[in-house]
Order: structure tokens, then sequence, then C-alpha cells
């Protein structure tokens, strides 16, 4: 989409020069007390790791864009930058609209509480009210398919199980913006497919903005129009999801 085509006010989100860095310790410590004579003694010395190095790209509304890179590109940490979860070392990065991230499904859960007790607390954290959650409390209990362990503690469920009920609560209501990070790698490849449809769903009501991560690259073929190509923190390639995708599996043969 070009750049002309469009206003500020058009794009969901704007990314502009932005960069990560990561200072991390020169060498290996085993606890927290061995961290803090160093410290106190001026011996902990930090290298820098540039995880984002000056990174642009503009998303117009209803757009469906896939991030693509090997392992430790710098995909997930641009996702958090833009989700709001890290502040950007370098740049900005705006942002038009409510927000549904799909990234660390299950964070902030408290394993001690029912699955019932972390609909509440996990949709009051996404910001919305007790009424909200009481309309909908079927709806979220029906997709995640979790109907007889809504009283069971969550420490007791799998990690699929989690991811379920998290997927289930963040994608209740359709957003501005989705954010998908390797979502459905989780669970059973039914409820892949369940996720995947709700997700489509959604990019077919031309409403929703989707950035969507996955090492599948015939899932992001499948689902986006439009792929963007992160390596070792840099900007490899932004265009035609297929153009780019292509490009990206040649440095592989």
């Amino acid at each position: 989409m070009a750049d002309t085509a469009l206003a500020s006010s058009d794009y969901a989100i704007e990314v502009n020069d932005v960069s990560m860095v990561f200072n991390m310790a020169s060498e290996s410590l085993t606890n927290l007390k061995e961290y803090f004579i160093k410290i106190m003694h001026h011996e902990l010395f930090f290298k820098e790791f540039r995880a984002l190095k000056h990174i642009s790209f503009k998303v117009g509304r209803g757009e469906v864009v896939g991030l693509v890179g090997t392992n430790g590109s710098g995909k997930s940490t641009m996702l958090k930058i833009i989700a709001g979860v890290l502040e950007p070392s370098e740049g900005t990065c705006t942002v038009r609209g409510n927000i549904a991230p799909l990234i660390e499904l299950g964070a902030g859960f408290d394993p001690e509480l029912t699955a019932r007790e972390n609909i509440y607390l996990n949709g009051s954290l996404l910001g919305y009210t007790k009424t909200f959650i009481d309309d909908h409390l079927q709806d979220i209990i029906d997709f995640a398919e979790l109907e007889n362990f809504m009283d069971m503690p969550l420490k007791n469920f799998s990690s699929g199980m989690v991811a379920r009920i998290a997927f289930a609560i963040a994608t209740i209501t359709e957003p501005d913006i989705l954010i998908v990070d390797e979502t459905l790698s989780v669970g059973d490849v039914f409820f892949q497919e369940k996720c995947e449809r709700r997700i489509q769903h959604f990019i077919e009501s031309g409403d929703v903005t989707v950035l969507f991560v996955s090492h599948s690259i015939e899932q992001v073929k499948r689902i986006c129009q439009r792929a963007v190509w992160i390596e070792k923190g840099d900007l490899r390639m932004d265009g035609p999801v297929d153009e780019v995708c292509e490009a990206y599996q040649r440095q592989f043969d």
C-alpha cells in the first residue's frame, strides 16, 4: 500500500525508525547475591544487543500483514512494541485503535484461581467490565470448549487449555487491531483451525487490521496480503506476501 495513497489518519500502525537495544550482562551469574555484589563493586559490565535496527513500515486500516524471519530475528520484539508491552529505545510507534494482543497467551493469569475467575481477571486487564464479561461468559466458555473445567484451578490445566481460554477472551469482540504471535501453534489441530476461522472472520469484515507471525510460511501466505521480512534486527523486505515469502525461503535453498 503506497504511502502517498493514504493520510496519516488512515494508518492503523506507523513504525518510524524504531530500534530496540537490550543491555546484557557480559558474564553469566548464578544468583542474585552474586549479581548485587558485582553491582556494588562496579564489576558488572554490560554489552548491547540490538534486537531491532531502524525499522520503519506502515499498516493501513484493514490490512493483513505477516511478519516473517528466522528465530531471534526480532519479530516478537516488534509486535511487543506495537502492542505497548515494550518501549522502543529509539524511534516512535503510533497505533490508532484498540488492540487485541495474542502474544504469550496466558500471561497475567493466576494459576491458583479457577478458569472462571481468570476469565474475569484477564478480561479486566484487557479493559472489559464485569458486566461485559457476565454477558459474554458463556460465549467464552463455549469457544474454549472447557465447559466441565471452569471451576478447576488453572494450575491443573495444560498450556493448550490455557491458550484456549486466553484466545477466547481476547477475541470475544472485534478489535481494531489484532496481533497474533504463534498463537495457532498451541493446542490440537482442530482448535487451531477453529482459531484460524475466527481470525479469518475478522479479516473478511474488512475493519480489522491484522499483524500475524507464524513459523508456517504457508499459513502466512494463506492469511496475509502483505509481508514484512525482519532478519537479525534489520528490515530485509516489505511487499506482496508471495514475493516476500519466496525471497525469505530462498535463503534456505
